[in-house]
């Protein structure tokens, strides 16, 4: 059988290698090791629920802890049990991607939730007084949400990705359950770009956040030595020693593992397993002891629910009291409308969703083209999809928020919502820009260097590029929102705007927005405006070569090539640009219009790029034309 064209429906797992007989016996620890994990961890999720006195935040980031040991513990124990039990190494291709989610989805959370409670050390430690109005109960479900969002979202193409791959005859992988690497490395086709996500992911999750934990440490001890008092200095650090040891546990084989992975090629497989083990098995286990053991509160709790015969599991005390606020932090935010234009906002309601029906129409329209039409899988046309599918992104972003606004007046938004809305809006904006920039490298190689076009747009480049894309806006975007994070907000929570942008939660902020601005002033040069510089250099080559053409038909025909392209550039930036100087410099010009104009140049590009290409591209026109007369 061929092994680079053999595509099976299962894969087979392993347990320790060179201990295959004695697999039955090494169930038995394995099997308490588990009944620890789950028995410690849900005692644990009792404990602070029923316990009115541990309800706070420490105490509320524990229990996610738990909860992620719980489902870290899930994912793995199904294959582990039929390895060791029941003798079963065979799993389905379907059934191990599903495993390989989920553990790198609760390693992930495993890992945020460590951050958080980095970070609420730090504001226990560093700023005591504003503990509690820093920390309330809304802001915690909201890093419990973030936590989960951005642990699912990141592993959800890498699944679907490998499923997408062709796999050799050799289906035999190297662990108790599914990962990511293994998996990867029993495709017969090229893996480079599910390498590189996989990569991406590791650093921008488990490798931010060691690096945050460990500034955030630095802080800590920097305030505790300011301490004058040793008593003092050695209770402060006591509180911290309960999470040192939890990071310990889950880093310290996590590095070991991927140093053996990566630079021990003489090590045993048995070695990469058992360390498999300890990463993925021992924090589940440990984590729920370290904690009684080092966390007074819970272990008088645990030795009360061990000496009582009837202690009862109440789950009603699930509420924070916030009595004891010194300011009233801003949970959510008023979004007005356009401001001054009350009394008309139903009647502009009509042409703006008019313009989002169209955008999604029209865009939804030339992805379908693109997507069945064989004729059109050309490097142009997946440029004009990517376009096409971040138009509808943008739009859908800000227009529905805007339109309940307009029907039913000012919309309330929480702090979360808003910041996600805040997140997608600039993080789609850039990437608009850097599709138009890629288009415009497109547009340069065609013509500037034709005979090389097919070599160097190849379908792995495009992806790279589209991967690129995504990595730079959320690289660009996600500090900024860490910034609006930093800020404390007093009373006054009224956005006079249709949708969440990043001055306009910074500038309801009792601290300084210093730090805010300036970022955001260089972040906006550096990507819009250094992508404009680089599509108009790209613009000046392509001039020059076009006008040394013999033939004036051949330049005329040139020129068609980038006329679509050339009216969307000027259609993004032109719009784009006159809102951002107007709000820079515009102090004298009403608020009214600095709103429409934001609102237009998110929604304008949109809905006139699909118009636009199918106007000036014939490709696009026919099939368009022909898939209307088909559905006739």
């Amino acid at each position: 059988m061929s092994e680079s064209n053999y595509t099976g429906t299962s894969f087979f797992l392993t347990g320790l290698p060179g201990l295959e007989a004695v697999h039955t016996w090494l169930s038995i620890p394995l099997c308490v090791m588990y009944v620890t994990s789950l028995a410690g961890n849900s005692l644990i999720l009792w404990i602070v629920s029923s316990e009115p006195s541990l309800h706070q935040p420490m105490y509320y980031f524990l229990s996610m802890l738990a909860v992620t040991d719980l489902g870290l513990s899930a994912s793995t124990l199904p294959t582990m049990f039929t390895i060791y039990v029941l003798g079963l190494r065979e799993v389905a291709v379907d059934v191990c991607l599903a495993q390989l989610f989920f553990i790198h989805t609760f390693s992930i959370m495993e890992s945020s939730v460590l951050l958080t409670m980095a970070f609420d050390r730090v504001v226990a430690i560093t700023n005591p007084l504003r503990y509690g109005t820093i920390l309330t109960s809304s802001w915690i479900a909201s890093l419990g949400m973030a936590i989960m969002v951005r642990s699912i979202s990141l592993h959800i193409p890498a699944p679907i990705m490998l499923k997408k791959l062709p796999y050799c005859h050799n289906r035999l992988l190297s662990h108790s359950y599914c990962l990511h690497p293994d998996i990867m490395k029993l495709a017969c086709a090229d893996t480079h770009i599910n390498s590189a996500y996989g990569l991406f992911v590791v650093l921008s999750t488990l490798g931010v956040d060691a690096v945050l934990i460990v500034l955030s440490y630095v802080l800590i001890l920097h305030t505790v030595l300011s301490i004058a008092s040793e008593v003092e200095r050695l209770k402060a650090l006591n509180t911290c020693v309960s999470h040192i040891c939890a990071v310990l546990l889950f880093y310290t084989p996590m590095i070991g593992l991927s140093m053996i992975h990566r630079f021990g090629r003489r090590a045993s497989p048995c070695s990469h397993v058992l360390l498999s083990y300890l990463h993925f098995l021992t924090p589940p286990v440990l984590n729920p002891v370290v904690y009684t053991i080092k966390t007074k509160q819970i272990r008088l709790r645990m030795l009360r629910f061990f000496r009582s015969n009837d202690a009862g599991i109440n789950f009603g005390y699930l509420s924070v009291t916030t009595s004891n606020y010194t300011s009233n932090p801003v949970i959510t935010f008023l979004l007005t409308g356009v401001p001054g234009l009350e009394d008309f906002q139903i009647w502009i309601s009509i042409p703006f969703g008019f313009m989002y029906l169209l955008a999604v129409i029209g865009n939804g329209l030339v992805m379908a083209v693109v997507t069945w039409d064989r004729s059109l899988h050309e490097p142009m046309y997946f440029f004009l999809a990517m376009l096409a599918l971040n138009d509808v992104l943008l739009c859908t972003v800000t227009v529905p928020k805007m339109l309940l606004i307009f029907w039913q007046g000012p919309s309330p938004s929480t702090f979360l919502a808003c910041l996600t809305q805040m997140f997608f809006v600039h993080a789609l904006f850039l990437s608009e820009s850097a599709v138009l920039l890629a288009m415009a490298f497109d547009r340069y190689v065609a013509i500037c260097a034709p005979l090389h076009y097919a070599t160097l747009f190849t379908s792995s480049l495009i992806s790279k590029v589209a991967l690129a894309l995504v990595v730079r806006s959320v690289a660009v975007v996600t500090p900024g929102v860490l910034l609006i994070l930093r800020l404390h907000f007093c009373r006054r929570n009224i956005i006079r705007h249709t949708y969440c942008e990043n001055m306009g939660i910074a500038k309801l902020a009792c601290n300084s927005i210093a730090l805010n601005s300036i970022y955001g002033l260089t972040a906006a040069l550096l990507t819009t405006g250094l992508d404009f510089v680089l599509i108009s250099l790209s613009y000046g080559i392509i001039l020059r070569t076009v006008f040394r053409l013999p033939s004036r038909e051949a330049q005329t025909k040139a020129f068609g090539t980038c006329g679509a392209h050339i009216c969307v550039i000027l259609i993004f930036y032109t719009l784009a640009f006159f809102s951002f100087f107007t709000h820079r410099f515009g102090n004298h010009v009403p608020r009214h219009t600095l709103i429409l104009l934001a609102n237009l140049y998110l929604l304008v590009p949109p809905t006139m790029n699909p118009i636009v290409y199918g106007v000036k591209t014939k490709q696009i026109r026919m099939k368009l034309l022909g898939f209307c007369n088909y559905s006739k």
